[in-house]
């Protein structure tokens, strides 16, 4: 724990830590209160089918207080993946649905069991720390009010000890106040369906930064569930077999430590490792059986209850968390362990008539961890099934939304091509024609239809890609070919054509720099399509609103050619024309194109009284 004066950042954060952690107390409280002898009551009406309804109260309690768990997570500074909670139904049954839910159960059990004890361990650490600081940095104020002859008032240095003491608590509370923080943050993400995961906070600095470890891990829901349970059946089983043991098998204290201690690790370490779990809970039971033969024809051998348990469990997890040859080798080693005990521990050394206790000890063991195998091995199986029916229907709620959004696409498609392409191909069609139907016209107006024809085309020929790649799914065609391929995309290199098409609207338009940023640099396409489009939209601004104007274009790069600059200014408008309207989108829209290649775009009034849209774009990853 790192010790450092307090800044206001510091402050700051210590003041966001206490407000997660103190509201704690009052939600444990709540969970204690409400919903465990709700679930009790639930349990204990279960027979009478009066606790069926009552459940889904307790669950849907359970799951309201976890909702603000996670919503004080995100008050935090922190983002917990969204829970998938089973859809209720409507009608009289919508509620009992709620029972076939497990992240419901789940959301219950972390309320009920988990939260509480963590909650008023870390309200009762953050608070008891500042006021120890402070009861030692005061403590010149209220030693007065000891009584004479006080047991410390007669140590030497006490005011220098306390005082000293009290300025490490202080100096410390942020970092313990953030440990604890983080701990239950962590804890509460974990077990609430989710990995801690990094939210940006206003300042755009992520969370990640000011609160180390708390960015994403790789606990989940289930591996987490899985870890807290083990280690909860692990620990109890610790505390009920080491005294029975020790006690009843007249073993030595430590001895009965060992072995059962060693039962519980072998099924905590299956969880993640199952051959260390599965040798750890061989060679413990060996030992047990080893340590326990003053129990012979009294007491049950060679399996102990507290060792038969200890094996179940690690038959359990093995079962659960893995392929099923695991938990039978784990039977079988069992079953081995069994016969080779009998076949060793022959009938002499037994008292008389204490043979049959001992094998019967012996078909208990392979017929009820037989029973526990297949009970968990069906389990597993069937959490394999519903995984797969869930994702199986997730896939196809995806296919069915991807079918929707291609069938949206089309409509559109059809309705750009009905309207804007039909309207667009007339336009081409009269323009082109005009020097045949008005032979009359002057060689000027002649151009100028040409010039309109020239752009109609582009534009017409530009819009069916756009209705290629709204046809398709992800630009490919029905063949598998890339829709977006079968017309060809403006680059950079067409600028120059894009310019002279542009002048023919009477504007005084000059280019800089582009052939020798050709000659230059190897431009990408995506990079030259966004450039082209960011010219084409800053000049049709320009032509709108700034008619008259004299517009400049400059092409050029920077920091050794590894940023492209683009740079189109217009001057005052020479004349005070009305703007011709648009649609407000273009800007918007070429500074979508440029942050997603990882550019930066700006566009405002010049010094000069004009207007400048100028856009950095990124020439290497």
């Amino acid at each position: 724990m790192v010790i450092r004066p307090p800044d206001a950042a510091t402050l700051r954060r210590l003041g966001r830590d206490l407000v997660y952690v103190l509201p704690g107390l009052p939600l444990a409280l709540l969970g204690l209160v409400v919903l465990w002898p709700l679930t009790i009551l639930s349990a204990a009406l279960g027979v009478l089918w009066v606790g069926v309804l009552l459940f889904p109260l307790a669950l849907a309690l359970g799951s309201a207080l976890a909702q603000l768990s996670r919503a004080r997570l995100r008050r935090w500074g922190a983002e917990v993946t969204p829970p998938r909670y089973r859809p209720r139904g409507r009608g009289a049954t919508g509620p009992l649905r709620l029972i076939a839910d497990p992240r419901r159960w789940l959301d219950l059990a972390f309320e009920s069991l988990v939260a509480p004890p963590l909650r008023l361990a870390t309200f009762v650490i953050a608070v008891a720390w500042p006021l120890a600081a402070a009861a030692g940095l005061t403590y010149w104020l209220w030693s007065r009010l000891l009584p004479p002859g006080a047991i410390i008032e007669d140590l030497p240095g006490a005011w220098a000890l306390l005082l000293l003491a009290g300025l490490i608590l202080a100096l410390t509370t942020p970092a313990l106040v953030g440990a604890l923080a983080r701990l239950d943050a962590s804890v509460s993400a974990a077990l609430l369906g989710g990995a801690l995961q990094p939210a940006r906070p206003a300042s755009g600095q992520a969370l990640l930064t000011r609160y180390p470890g708390a960015g994403p891990s790789d606990g989940l829901s289930a591996s987490a569930w899985t870890r807290m349970s083990v280690a909860s059946a692990a620990f109890v089983l610790v505390v009920v077999a080491w005294p029975v043991t020790a006690v009843l098998y007249q073993v030595d204290p430590a001895v009965a430590m060992v072995v059962t201690a060693a039962h519980s690790a072998a099924a905590i370490l299956a969880v993640r490792w199952p051959g260390a779990g599965l040798a750890l809970s061989v060679g413990a039971a060996l030992a047990t059986m080893l340590v326990t033969t003053s129990g012979l024809g009294i007491r049950p051998w060679p399996w102990p209850v507290t060792s038969l348990l200890g094996h179940c469990l690690t038959l359990v997890v093995l079962a659960l968390c893995h392929r099923w040859f695991w938990a039978v080798s784990a039977w079988s080693a069992g079953a081995v362990l069994t016969l080779g005990s009998l076949l060793v521990m022959r009938p002499e050394l037994l008292p008389a008539g204490m043979l049959r206790p001992v094998l019967t000890n012996g078909v208990v063991l392979v017929a009820v961890s037989g029973g526990v195998l297949l009970l968990s091995l069906m389990v597993h199986q069937w959490t394999l099934i519903a995984g797969q029916v869930e994702r199986a229907e997730t896939l196809s709620a995806a296919e069915v939304r991807r079918r929707r959004e291609l069938e949206e696409r089309n409509r559109i498609a059809r309705e750009l091509h009905d309207v804007v392409a039909h309207s667009m191909s007339v336009i081409t069609v009269q323009a082109g024609t005009a020097k045949y139907r008005m032979p009359a016209m002057t060689d000027q107006t002649e151009q100028e239809f040409e010039d309109i024809a020239a752009s109609a085309r582009q534009a017409l020929s530009e819009m069916r890609s756009l209705l290629t790649v709204l046809r398709t799914e992800e630009g490919t065609g029905p063949d598998g070919d890339e829709g977006i391929d079968t017309v060809p995309l403006p680059g950079l290199g067409d600028v120059a054509d894009l310019v002279v098409s542009s002048r023919a609207s009477g504007a005084r338009i000059e280019l800089a720099g582009l052939t020798a940023t050709l000659a230059r640099v190897d431009i990408p396409p995506t990079v030259g399509l966004t450039a082209y489009r960011v010219i084409q939209e800053a000049l049709s601004n320009a032509l709108r609103h700034a008619r008259g104007s004299t517009i400049e274009v400059r092409v050029d790069t920077e920091q050794d050619d590894s940023v492209l600059l683009i740079e189109v200014l217009n001057s005052v408008p020479g004349r005070l024309d009305e703007p011709l309207p648009g649609s407000g989108l273009g800007l918007p829209g070429i500074r979508e194109r440029i942050t997603s290649l990882g550019g930066t775009v700006g566009a405002g009034p010049t010094s000069s009284d004009g207007f400048a849209v100028r856009a950095r774009l990124p020439l290497t990853d």
